[in-house]
């Protein structure tokens, strides 16, 4: 399990009705297919021995006979397989007919769990056949004494671990452990997988029939989808396809795999032929989720389970290159069939980005807005560049003032050419400010700074570090005393990606007395921005925006090159800003260590960066990360927007002297 992935696999079979194997022929069928993808784990729906829609032929002898002879042969098919197969069947047990899910592994039958919740409305009525698993007496059953099956004596005659407190875990220092429910257990109010979860189980499999009528497989979408979220946890359901009886009712074959809350991957509905849906499911950032999540198993009893050791396989092997790995399998060498999004940050639907977008807009002005009326300051004083982020900024103040009733007008917006200033960015600042129609004032901080560098000693032509902070913190000065001057508030521009590299002088730009953006990465910057010209702004206001989005991030410390261009790009400098964003959402939202991160960057940049560039933005990222969070250790009041942020106060308490060294040696 390198990289805490677990490859599963959703299978639809096609069967017969009440063809007992028929159907076991389709189930080897598919759980061979599902090996040869190199699948750990695959399940199949509710009843698939049977057929879910047989009726009173459930109370034949025949049928649950043959229905165990068969499960035989299935088990018996997973003997030379790298695979966990979960099926569905009756089974006969105290007196009682249950509805089970078997797990087979290595030709064995590791556990068998039944149903808990069997409906009895609208048109399921299962309560005419099966007793529900709480009623189960035995806690294993001996199924088999001695069947002639295939010509041959297969004695299965030892107890089959049975029960509706069965979790299966694999062995090794990170074991995986899953857990089974049916159908209708999910649709019941506190399902059976809640506890399961609760008692460690990270990967639920569920067995379904679930018949299709008018928006029913939206809901089951949410269902899973849901259920995934609330217990951390990977999901993976499969559901009768179109082969069952339509007598009164139609099967679609639904199938997904949802993790923590996102649907992975979904089939199609209504195929005529057999299918599996494969993913992957990280279990290392579920686990990840459940330690950071305080409330995850409090307050609610857990229940007791009993634990089914079984052998999970490494995946991404040739078939004989398993054999020699005992311990650590080599994932780090295959492709992951789940897609690794490059932009964590940015939602890729674009309706799903709108909404968001006027979402984080929305939680920028409110939380300016609390903090303009608490103090009852009616004035704000902010530095605009031309650059991305201080145009956010003036975006955010400009329609909170809006919101508040304030005049625009008590907006000060500063523009403060130095020695870096291009062309086009002072006239990116000068449009915008005048198409926001804020109050704009213009000081050129050059003649301040050969002062300060006079008072100092410093040569004006060495330009160093001091000869770029010199300048950073007299635009802060600037802003902090016209701030104090008209009882105003001077607005932060900074953001969550420069936070995090420290790409920021401190008691400069770092400082501000309110920050808007300090919790919004600079890919999600760039979309804001765009977002704004194209649904909060006037033409004029647009056309600008545009160009802004358009223009290379740079700070504008050092003068500009022979052509009057921009000589100081930021990305040359310290890398692509999305590269940086997806490694500062793995590393803050998941915990993940530094081979897996560099892992999934090679997955979702495959083809656009080279491995090598990666790992070094990488190395630096980390250095960068490390060494600057004295600067994160003093940051300003600002509202948290997604589920990351880098506020001492809430979601990031680390300790400014933390050693980076156990990181970066591990990508040696």
């Amino acid at each position: 399990m390198d990289y805490g992935f677990v490859r599963v696999a959703a299978a639809v079979p096609e069967l017969k009705v009440a063809d007992c194997s028929h159907n076991a022929d389709r189930i080897i069928g598919l759980i061979k297919e599902a090996d040869e993808a190199s699948s750990q784990i695959v399940v199949f729906p509710e009843l698939s021995l049977t057929g879910y829609t047989c009726g009173d032929l459930l109370q034949q002898d025949l049928l649950l006979r043959r229905s165990l002879e068969e499960l035989i042969r299935v088990a018996e098919s997973t003997k030379a397989l790298d695979i966990t197969a979960i099926v569905g069947l009756p089974v006969h047990v105290d007196d009682q007919l249950f509805n089970c899910a078997a797990v087979l592994q290595m030709g064995k039958i590791l556990g068998i769990v039944p149903k808990i919740n069997i409906p009895g409305y609208r048109e399921l009525n299962e309560e005419r056949w099966f007793a529900s698993g709480t009623q189960a007496v035995d806690q294993a059953v001996r199924l088999f004494d001695s069947i002639n099956f295939l010509n041959r004596d297969i004695n299965f005659d030892k107890d089959i671990p049975f029960g509706i407190d069965l979790l299966f875990e694999s062995a090794g220092p990170e074991s995986v452990c899953f857990g089974v429910e049916i159908c209708e257990d999910l649709w019941a109010p506190v399902p059976p997988s809640s506890y399961q979860a609760m008692a460690g189980a990270v990967l639920l499999f569920n067995l379904s029939a679930s018949n299709e009528i008018i928006a029913k497989s939206e809901y089951r979408r949410e269902l899973v989808r849901l259920q995934s979220g609330k217990c951390s946890a990977g999901y993976i359901y499969t559901s009768s396809g179109v082969d069952e009886s339509t007598t009164d009712l139609v099967f679609g074959g639904h199938a997904m795999i949802a993790e923590n809350g996102e649907m992975l991957k979904e089939s199609e509905r209504f195929l005529r032929k057999g299918h599996l849906t494969v993913s992957e499911i990280d279990v290392q950032r579920l686990r990840n989720d459940r330690i950071k999540n305080s409330s995850f198993k409090e307050n609610i009893p857990v229940r007791s389970f009993r634990k089914v050791p079984f052998k999970l396989c490494p995946i991404g092997l040739d078939k004989s290159e398993k054999e020699k790995v005992k311990v650590k399998g080599s994932i780090a060498h295959a492709k992951l069939i789940r897609a690794i999004d490059p932009h964590p940050f940015v939602p890729s639907d674009e309706t799903i980005r709108d909404n968001r977008c006027k979402e984080i807009f929305d939680i920028q002005m409110a939380g300016l807005a609390k903090r303009l009326v608490h103090t009852g300051i009616r004035n704000a004083v902010l530095g605009v560049s031309g650059g991305l982020d201080s145009t956010l900024a003036l975006i955010v103040t400009a329609r909170t003032f809006d919101m508040l009733g304030i005049p625009r007008e008590n907006i000060t917006a500063v523009t403060m050419p130095g020695f870096g200033t291009t062309d086009a960015t002072y006239e990116h600042a000068i449009e915008l400010i005048k198409a926001y129609e804020v109050l704009l004032r213009e000081i050129d901080i050059k003649q301040a700074c050969l002062q300060h560098f006079a008072d100092i000693g410093h040569d004006p032509n060495n330009h160093d570090v001091t000869y770029e902070n010199v300048q950073a913190r007299e635009r802060t000065q600037i802003l902090m005393d016209i701030a104090n001057k008209q009882g105003g508030l001077v607005i932060g521009t900074g953001d969550l990606s420069e936070l995090a590299l420290g790409w920021c002088t401190y008691n400069a730009d770092h400082m501000s007395m309110y920050s808007v953006n300090c919790s919004i990465p600079k890919t999600l910057v760039i979309h804001l921005v765009g977002w704004a010209a194209s649904n909060l702004s006037d033409r004029a206001a647009s056309e600008v925006l545009l160009q802004i989005a358009e223009t290379p991030i740079t700070p504008e410390l050092l003068p500009p090159d022979n052509n009057g261009g921009i000589q100081q790009r930021t990305e040359d400098i310290i890398g692509p800003y999305e590269l940086h964003d997806f490694f500062l959402y793995h590393i803050l939202r998941y915990g993940a260590e530094p081979k897996k991160v560099l892992f999934l960057a090679k997955q979702a940049f495959d083809g656009k960066c080279e491995p090598e560039e990666i790992s070094k933005w990488l190395k630096l990222f980390y250095r960068r990360f490390f060494s600057q969070q004295f600067k994160r250790s003093c940051l300003p009041d600002g509202p948290k927007v997604g589920s990351i942020s880098l506020s001492p106060r809430g979601d990031w308490r680390m300790p400014s002297d933390a050693s980076a060294q156990m990181w970066l040696k591990d990508l040696e």
